[in-house]
């Protein structure tokens, strides 16, 4: 699943081809929407929450959509060939005179009144890349659950939203925590909050979720996707196992204290 500054940079993508635009072509290909014509609708903007796209039209109508696992967006030009996939996988299509925005394996798209984007979203906490963002609204959410594992206490959007497994990992090891540590007993967990933040904001128009601030391949990140390689701080084979349904923790037993994996 994309991290929140993936979809940051998906949305940033699309407003600049789509905002201001009068829609020439629209077709939503979902069983709830297919005789929705948005055709003639001006796009407003597109704006990420968290993980969700929001695209705001006039008239007061939001397209929300979500990547998921394999959903995109891809950006054509008139004359260019689609080729984000076969077409029985496209969910939507929206097109103006100069862009064709075309959304692959969606898995939410959903049609909804502007003033009901709480239905949809409203469920999130502080979004870490989103005017709203509150290291102390985030810590309250959290610290509810005192005996719940970092990791998956990180994960969880109604926390704060936008952290995906690269981040909820690489944050894990900057703490030198591991991932099924008790949240109750994490006491740089405001640091911890706001270095997310931080590298979230630094990465959200590039490709990488770098967290070691080396941009060469395979030296990006410190444990994720590293499994049984060599910790890049001390070189101790890193670990991994399941968490946090059946998402991939990754761990060095050297520079991250506290418990191991269940089992």
């Amino acid at each position: 699943m994309p991290e929140g500054d993936s979809v940051f940079r998906v949305s940033a993508l699309l407003h600049e081809a789509l905002a201001g635009q009068v829609l020439t072509s629209a077709d939503l290909r979902v069983p709830a929407h297919a005789t929705a014509d948005l055709t003639g609708r001006r796009v407003l903007e597109v704006v990420p929450r968290g993980k969700h796209l929001l695209t705001r039209f006039d008239g007061g109508l939001t397209l929300h959509t979500h990547l998921r696992m394999d959903g995109r967006w891809e950006l054509y030009r008139p004359g260019e060939r689609w080729s984000g996939g076969p077409s029985h996988q496209i969910r939507a299509i929206l097109g103006t005179g100069d862009r064709t925005a075309v959304g692959y394996r969606l898995p939410v798209v959903e049609l909804l009144r502007t003033a009901d984007e709480p239905n949809a979203v409203g469920h999130l906490g502080p979004d870490l890349l989103g005017p709203d963002w509150s290291i102390a609204e985030a810590l309250r959410r959290i610290g509810a659950q005192p005996e719940r594992p970092l990791a998956e206490a990180l994960l969880d959007q109604r926390n704060l939203a936008g952290i995906g497994n690269v981040y909820a990992n690489e944050l894990c090891f900057m703490a030198g925590l591991t991932p099924w540590t008790p949240v109750g007993t994490v006491t740089t967990l405001e640091r911890l909050l706001a270095r997310a933040h931080q590298l979230l904001d630094a990465n959200k128009l590039r490709h990488g979720h770098v967290t070691t601030g080396n941009t060469q391949p395979g030296r990006q990140n410190w444990v994720y996707g590293r499994a049984r390689r060599a910790c890049l701080r001390c070189g101790t084979p890193v670990r991994t196992a399941p968490h946090d349904r059946d998402r991939p923790a990754f761990w060095c037993p050297n520079c991250q204290r506290g418990p191991a994996p269940p089992g």
